[in-house]
């Protein structure tokens, strides 16, 4: 199958709906109360785009935006478990793959201006001795620690290991290899810490 700037991923669920003990026993898990966090964003390539050269071959492992899955997903017409995920180079937003795993190399490659994020603590100044602050509510995450260099990290002056802020609700995560990442867009990306 060729396609002209979709990629096609083989899923056999959308939903992450069970969890397995360490002693093998599968258990079903309630997903309408925490949709968001068990939606498959993973899947191995069958078709790639040959419109754009992104490196990317059959048998890769894509990792893709959520939206992909929801409501029953973005199925291909006539293929059963065959789902179509949205790419565009130039403007990330309608870009739905985030990134790649290399099946030859097992590298992970961010795409078409996503920006892959590992999580940094932000330590909190304790002001008094004697009055301890309570929060209700955790603050909403804003910083990140850069993962991956790319072309476009590297336009804005970024490089492996840079500590950068993004916008407010711009903390979307993504689990590749058991590694939890912020996916943001790079015209997300605010500033560098120096």
């Amino acid at each position: 199958m060729r396609t002209f700037n979709l990629f096609v991923v083989e899923l056999d669920r959308l939903l992450n709906e069970t969890i397995t003990t360490d002693g093998g026993l599968e258990l079903y898990i309630d997903t309408r109360f925490n949709e968001f966090d068990k939606r498959v964003t993973e899947g191995p390539v069958v078709a790639v785009p040959f419109k754009y050269d992104t490196g990317v071959k059959v048998g890769d492992t894509l990792y893709f935006h959520h939206l992909v899955v929801v409501n029953n997903g973005q199925p291909l017409t006539g293929q059963d478990g065959h789902y179509i995920v949205k790419y565009d180079p130039d403007h990330t937003i309608n870009c739905q793959a985030i990134a790649y795993k290399c099946q030859e190399t097992g590298r992970v490659h961010p795409m078409a201006g996503w920006t892959l994020l590992t999580g940094v603590e932000e330590e909190e100044e304790q002001l008094s001795d004697v009055i301890e602050l309570v929060k209700l509510k955790d603050s909403p995450i804003t910083k990140g620690m850069v993962a991956f260099e790319t072309p476009w990290t590297e336009e804005l002056g970024l490089k492996e290991g840079d500590v950068v802020g993004f916008r407010k609700n711009m903390d979307y995560r993504i689990k590749i290899d058991d590694v939890e990442y912020y996916r943001v867009r790079a015209e997300d990306l605010m500033y560098v810490e120096s």
